[in-house]
C-alpha cells in the first residue's frame, strides 16, 4: 500500500488453507488510532466488529474467500481502506 492509503486492511501474507485461523486487522497509517471500525465483504456489511479492530476467521473455510475491505473513524475523519483479497485454497 502506498502513503496514500491511510486506513489498511492487513491480511497474512501467506497461503490461506481451509482450517486456518486468520485475522484480519484494520490499521491506521503511522498507527493512528482507529474507532468504530466495520468490515465488509465483496461490498456487504459484516456487522459490528466485536473485537474492535480485528476480524477473525475461524477456521477458515471456502466460503471466506473474497475481497474484504474496512472502514472506520481516524480522528474526525471516516476513511475506508483499498480491499484486500482473501483467496481459501
Amino acid at each position: 500500500s502506498c502513503p496514500t492509503d491511510r486506513l489498511v486492511l492487513q491480511a497474512p501474507a501467506r497461503a490461506l488453507l481451509e482450517g486456518d485461523t486468520v485475522t484480519l486487522r484494520c490499521r491506521g497509517w503511522h498507527h493512528n488510532k482507529v474507532t468504530r471500525v466495520h468490515f465488509y465483504k465483496d461490498e456487504k456489511y459484516l456487522g459490528e466488529s466485536f473485537k474492535g479492530t480485528e476480524l477473525s476467521l475461524s477456521p477458515l473455510q471456502l466460503h471466506h474467500s473474497g475481497r474484504y475491505h474496512c472502514e472506520g473513524w481516524v480522528g474526525s475523519e471516516m476513511l475506508q481502506s483499498p480491499p484486500v483479497t482473501v483467496t481459501v485454497h
